[in-house]
């Protein structure tokens, strides 16, 4: 197998040896060989500055990240084998956890497929692809999908934010039919329907699933608050649990109208909904003297780049306060979650604690969750660890 060799400068290793996937331009020795003579999704041989070879990794020349290894060690094939194994892999550990086939079964780096992302409805795949390497292998990646599978359908939903910096095109297309907008799936013994076509990223997200399953031992009899709904995946959850009432708020009617449809699925008449800016509607109900036991706080992330920290911070605080004051006087649980990168989670504790501070209230932080383990986190790449969550008791 020939595959053109890029040699990285004096110490560039570091990370690489440590485990790390990621290989930045500046690492690049372009005395031995330029980082420009290589094609967008080009494979390499990547050697260490004395010439030991590392192993493998797809190149994008245009990007800060110009490669993500595929493979460390000897060089190998990248070949229908090289990626069926890797499924399998990824396969097998969540068929040992996970009851249903329901979850993420790709999750990019973690499961040594930089760039790739595949959620499994039963037999229902939706694929995303991020990166300029991973397209040069959708062929193979979907006949891995299928033969290790089976499924009926296999989605590209290519459509994310990084194929523009990867340049890379978006598009939605059926690699394997029937074509439905939208599947079923079930997470903590609750039914759901996803828009796989039309919804936020593959239409379902799964990592919130063990902070939501602990919602049982907070919502039996109480009147709850599910802000950023989406689709229902706390509020119905919490209905589902034996919550005396939901209220589900978004700003989109498309995600309210699958609210109602979640909720008669599973047989709830105790769910009604929301339409309007989450910061308005709790200034709302607040004004109008509405009070609830657990109030869930879900919002996007508000802190999209490292540099938007203190402007993010700022705005979980004001969430936060916004949805403390709408406990009732006795207090309450909230639910607070995050799902920035860039925010740890003590400073989403602080906030909170910030917060209930400008209130005059207390609070007791009763447990700290993170994304669950079909999104397994990689220990020498801290972007794969984004989640978390705090449940805590205000009063």
């Amino acid at each position: 197998m020939q595959f053109p060799v890029l040699r990285l400068n004096p110490k560039a290793d570091y990370r690489l040896r440590n485990g790390h996937l990621w290989i930045y331009s500046n690492e690049i020795d372009n005395k031995y060989n330029a980082l420009t003579n290589l094609e967008s999704g080009a494979i390499a041989i990547i050697e260490n500055a004395t010439g030991k070879t590392l192993g493998l990794a797809y190149i994008n020349p245009n990007t800060l990240i110009c490669g993500r290894m595929l493979h460390n060690g000897n060089v190998t094939a990248i070949d229908l084998q090289f990626f069926t194994s890797r499924i399998q892999s990824a396969l097998q550990l969540r068929q040992q956890i996970f009851s249903s086939n329901c979850y993420r079964l790709i999750y990019g780096e973690s499961d040594a497929l930089p760039g790739l992302v595949v959620d499994r409805f039963y037999d229902t795949l939706v694929v995303q692809i991020s990166t300029a390497g991973m397209e040069q292998y959708i062929d193979l990646i979907v006949a891995s999908l299928d033969s290790v599978l089976k499924p009926k359908a296999i989605l590209l939903k290519n459509d994310g934010k990084m194929r523009e910096v990867e340049g890379l095109e978006s598009y939605v297309i059926w690699k394997k039919g029937p074509a439905e907008a939208t599947v079923d799936l079930e997470e903590n013994g609750v039914k759901f329907m996803a828009p796989i076509l039309d919804g936020q990223k593959t239409g379902w997200f799964y990592d919130h699933r063990m902070a939501r399953a602990r919602l049982r031992d907070y919502v039996k009899g109480k009147r709850v608050l599910d802000v950023f709904s989406y689709i229902g995946g706390w509020g119905v959850q919490a209905a589902a649990f034996g919550a005396s009432a939901v209220v589900c708020t978004d700003i989109s009617d498309f995600a309210l109208n699958y609210v109602v449809q979640n909720a008669t699925l599973n047989n709830l008449n105790n769910v009604t909904t929301i339409k309007g800016d989450a910061f308005d509607v709790m200034e709302s109900l607040y004004n109008a003297g509405e009070r609830f036991d657990v109030v869930i706080l879900d919002p996007p992330a508000f802190i999209p780049r490292r540099k938007d920290l203190h402007k993010g911070i700022a705005a979980y605080q004001k969430a936060n306060l916004q949805a403390m004051r709408l406990l009732g006087p006795q207090g309450g649980i909230l639910v607070s979650g995050s799902c920035s990168l860039h925010l740890p989670v003590e400073e989403l504790s602080g906030a909170i604690h910030r917060a209930a501070l400008k209130l005059g209230k207390q609070v007791q932080i009763l447990e700290r969750g993170h994304q669950g383990p079909d999104h397994p986190i990689h220990p020498a790449i801290a972007e794969t660890e984004y989640l978390k969550s705090v449940i805590v008791r205000c009063g």
